[in-house]
């Protein structure tokens, strides 16, 4: 089970760091990712780690504002957001990639946690 958390109301130009923990089965094995939910939108790739932490990638909506990280020791993978625009709202979810194929699409990914709203007033 995933839990997202940290999630809030942040003026435009702020700063979030995003949790997703996971308990019962490990999440140190797999590679994880970030995705995001506007209204009225499709589910979005935001950013994904791979098992390790040695390898990131991101959305190009999102380079070099967002971070991602990982601690398997915690078993909690971070999204670290800086210079956040209104049109960083969204629901954000982190999900375990189980399955084949790109690492972009939420197809490739499982056990999804419930979410985190981040709203961005400008």
């Amino acid at each position: 089970q995933l839990v997202e958390s940290g999630g809030g109301l942040v003026q435009a130009g702020g700063s979030l760091r995003l949790s997703c923990a996971a308990s019962g089965r490990t999440s140190s094995n797999y590679d994880m990712g970030w995705f995001r939910q506007a209204p009225g939108k499709e589910r979005e790739f935001v950013s994904v780690i791979d098992w390790s932490g040695g390898s990131t990638y991101y959305a190009d909506s999102v380079k070099g504002r967002f971070f991602i990280s990982r601690d398997n020791a915690k078993n909690t993978v971070y999204l670290q957001i800086y210079s956040l625009k209104p049109e960083d709202t969204a629901v954000y979810y982190c999900a375990v990639r189980k399955y084949s194929g790109t690492y972009y699409s939420s197809t490739s990914y499982d056990d999804w946690g419930q979410g985190t709203q981040v709203t961005v007033s400008s």
